[in-house]
């Protein structure tokens, strides 16, 4: 379920608007996982309070890592109101 959103510009300069689908932490860093439309992205959080910035992961097999941990702990403990299908 996306609660909230937020715009992201990308390398070029174009704002795009993506939904937060979930917020994490693994390894003692933080990520946010976004989507739109077109796209689904993961991005760390750096920093605190309002000097905080969101950073694109460049490592694709990081990337696929995180988002598998993800995925395993959605899967294990669905958010509240969201009911599993199978």
């Amino acid at each position: 379920m996306i609660r909230d959103r937020i715009i992201v510009e990308d390398d070029q300069g174009a704002q795009l608007e993506f939904g937060i689908e979930g917020m994490f932490e693994m390894d003692d860093r933080n990520y946010v996982l976004l989507t739109n439309e077109e796209d689904t992205i993961l991005m760390q959080v750096v920093g605190e309070g309002d000097a905080q910035e969101l950073v694109g992961i460049d490592d694709p097999e990081e990337a696929q890592s995180l988002l598998d941990a993800y995925q395993i702990a959605v899967d294990a403990a669905p958010a509240e109101g969201e009911t599993e299908f199978q």
